[in-house]
């Protein structure tokens, strides 16, 4: 094991020791500060350039090392004023411990340098660019980017500032009159007493007039309703344009739906069905022909774009467009940067882009938060007057006078935010306690556990503490205003609350007879399913007692020693198992969630094990598929939070570690939260001010992808 260096601090002199800097990494990565390949990054970079001065290679993998926390790019000021902020620190998890020695700190190796020192350590031709060129670093004022990142932001910006420019164009064509009366059939009066303007119509009208649009706004805020009227609206005024027009064939949009992860795709596929059969189309010309025209099924979007084995590009590119008038793409928070731009190069330059997504929820796992940058001004709306004026004419909504900008950008006429819940009324407690985190309010979150909401449970529990964390992922009850099994959030009194005994119930109680046929298994593998999506438990960490690798276990001992789960290896009835990577062969997507069951056996086996996935078809459909086929798949008896989004469970448990990590932000938390459908428990540690610390904790990526959206409309 590599020790540290009584003069390690020499390193950091422009004239000093490339070496002793990469031994610090070395250190660095046996600590779990920084990533191997982040290491030997640094470490390639000096053997193709010996004379690479040590503040050059600090930066590089440091760069290198920011991809995998969600980065774009390394942030030299920002990580001069806090240079712990760049690395891992704390690490998540057990090599913490790895070296008897703490290795120098980031501040330590950094002290002394201001930013005109390690700029001038960067200039480097050979290795460090700004703009074109095939230098593997790109520096932009005081943002470093490995070159493959800054030109995925470039592309990301020029193709939307292409469809920016487009919507000009495009509205100029668009007449409100022509809107008006299509989206007055769509959107019927509402209530005398309603309050506000329907965010719903003007989101439609703003995308409408748009080749770049986004809906965005929380959970239950309608945004899978608002799209289906949207692209109603968008084929109604493709049908008429036609039917006036007899050189023009009378063909509908093709649209194509999207959504990052299989779990989204078959949720979306759920959900837009439905509301699809509820379109008022009465009043619609050609109304039959216009729901015929929006279609139902959701696919991912590397399904969409073409996957090619063993490679980071798709079949369909520039050089081969997607076959699509208009791409709609759900759970746009999840997309990273790459696929961001993977999609813009792939959309034909005639298509529109309909983005739908939460902003204030976790970005995507991978490098970038496309949505929650584009989306920083959506709040305050920053319309112009003209805008303000057309869509006046066009939904008879008046915007509030405060949202009205004359400075606004065209970026900001293309994005519409639905302010309503249809899902958390006004009495709801997981509402309010999601609007105090989204808001950092932590003496407000401290406060909301004292109003008795029937749909909130606080959990105060311990490593050692197995009672009341039993009674809570047993049966889902325990903590404080949460004495029974009954809530009744937004006016549902009696509802039962469950935990995993439900799901396991169900399998063996419901489980049809050896003789039954195939239809009977299917129907009571869906149950299962549905009963499982009852609760979930939630954490922020993979690794540790309070993250996925320990809740598992532990959660996994208590079920058997509640008899509900005799595990047998690996495999056993009741298994609950997620999916970790997209297996196109057997339709198995990243997300998608399983139960192992047990089916009848041939005449000389008494069973045998086949898990259950649900077929996102949309009809209830059960896919069976055998374990030994599932190459990359984790018990989900705990889920992070990251995972977890695109799903929803009617009972969800929160799980906060008792140690504070860069991880636990206000995101994760309001995204934990805004997975409970009905209630919602949050569990945290006894006597530990976790859950202020990430209330007060906020993601801030470094990216540069918001410097060229500065135009007036």
């Amino acid at each position: 094991m590599t020790t540290r260096s009584t003069d390690t601090v020499a390193v950091i002199d422009a004239k000093g020791d490339t070496a002793r800097m990469l031994v610090v990494l070395d250190q660095w990565v046996e600590r779990g500060w920084l990533r191997a390949l982040d290491a030997g990054f640094a470490r390639f970079l000096w053997t193709e350039e010996p004379q690479a001065p040590p503040l050059l290679v600090l930066a590089a993998a440091l760069a290198s090392h920011q991809l995998g926390r969600g980065h774009v790019c390394l942030d030299l000021q920002a990580t001069l004023d806090d240079p712990a902020f760049a690395l891992s620190l704390p690490p998540d998890g057990p090599q913490a411990l790895a070296a008897p020695e703490p290795p120098q700190a980031p501040a330590e190796v950094l002290a002394g340098v201001n930013l005109a020192r390690w700029l001038a350590a960067l200039d480097q031709p050979a290795l460090v660019g700004t703009e074109a060129g095939n230098t593997p670093l790109v520096l932009i004022g005081t943002r470093l980017y490995l070159r493959r990142y800054w030109q995925y932001e470039q592309d990301v910006r020029a193709g939307i500032e292409r469809r920016l420019a487009a919507s000009a164009q495009m509205e100029a064509s668009l007449q409100a009159d022509s809107a008006r009366t299509a989206l007055d059939a769509l959107f019927p009066p509402r209530p005398a007493n309603a309050t506000g303007a329907d965010w719903q119509k003007l989101a439609c009208a703003l995308a409408a007039r748009s080749a770049f649009s986004i809906v965005t706004g929380g959970p239950g805020t309608g945004k899978t309703t608002t799209v289906v009227r949207l692209l109603a609206l968008l084929q109604t005024l493709a049908l008429g344009a036609a039917a006036g027009n007899p050189l023009r064939p009378a063909r509908p949009l093709r649209i194509r739906l999207a959504a990052p992860t299989g779990k989204a795709a078959a949720r979306l596929n759920e959900s837009i069905a439905g509301a699809v059969e509820k379109l008022p189309i009465e009043a619609l010309p050609n109304g039959a022909a216009v729901r015929e025209a929006i279609p139902t099924v959701v696919a991912t979007l590397h399904r969409v774009l073409g996957t090619r084995p063993d490679s980071r590009r798709f079949r369909h590119d520039a050089g081969n467009p997607l076959p699509v008038d208009v791409l709609v793409i759900d759970e746009a928070s999840m997309v990273d940067l790459e696929m961001m731009a993977a999609v813009l190069d792939a959309l034909p330059a005639s298509a529109r882009l309909i983005l739908l997504g939460d902003k204030d929820q976790l970005a995507s796992v991978e490098a970038g938060a496309v949505l929650g940058e584009l989306c920083q001004r959506a709040g305050e709306g920053h319309y112009t007057p003209a805008t303000r004026d057309w869509l006046l004419a066009a939904t008879g909504e008046r915007i509030d006078a405060a949202r009205i900008d004359e400075h606004g950008t065209a970026l900001d006429q293309s994005i519409a935010m639905l302010r309503e819940s249809h899902r958390f009324s006004a009495q709801s407690g997981i509402g309010q306690l999601a609007a105090l985190v989204n808001a950092g309010d932590a003496a407000g979150v401290a406060q909301v556990w004292k109003h008795g909401h029937a749909d909130l449970a606080l959990l105060v529990c311990s490593a050692q503490d197995d009672a009341s964390f039993r009674a809570l992922v047993i049966d889902g009850y325990g903590g404080a205003a949460a004495s029974d099994q009954l809530f009744g959030a937004n006016g549902e009194p009696g509802r039962p609350r469950h935990g995993y005994r439900h799901y396991l119930q169900t399998m063996r109680e419901r489980q049809p007879e050896r003789d039954a046929g195939p239809l009977a298994f299917d129907a009571w593998a869906g149950e299962v399913l549905k009963a499982h999506g009852e609760f979930q438990l939630l954490c922020a960490l993979r690794r540790g007692p309070w993250g996925v690798e320990g809740l598992n276990k532990r959660v996994a001992r208590l079920l058997q020693e509640e008899g509900l789960i005799a595990a047998r290896g690996e495999w056993y009835p009741g298994r609950p198992v997620l999916v970790t990577r997209n297996d196109y062969e057997l339709g198995l997507m990243n997300g998608d969630i399983g139960i192992t069951l047990e089916l009848p056996g041939a005449p000389q086996e008494s069973s045998v094990l086949r898990v259950a996935f649900p077929a996102g078809d949309g009809m209830g459909g059960i896919k069976w598929v055998l374990p030994s086929r599932l190459q990359a798949v984790e018990t989900v008896l705990a889920l992070t939070v990251h995972k977890s989004q695109g799903s929803e469970f009617m009972h969800a448990a929160l799980v906060l570690p008792d140690t504070f990590s860069p991880i636990l932000t206000r995101e994760l938390v309001y995204t934990g939260i805004t997975r409970a459908r009905a209630f919602l428990t949050l569990a945290i540690p006894e006597g530990k001010p976790v859950l202020d610390q990430a209330v007060c904790a906020n993601v801030q990526r470094a990216s540069g992808l918001m410097a060229g959206f500065g135009s007036v409309q």
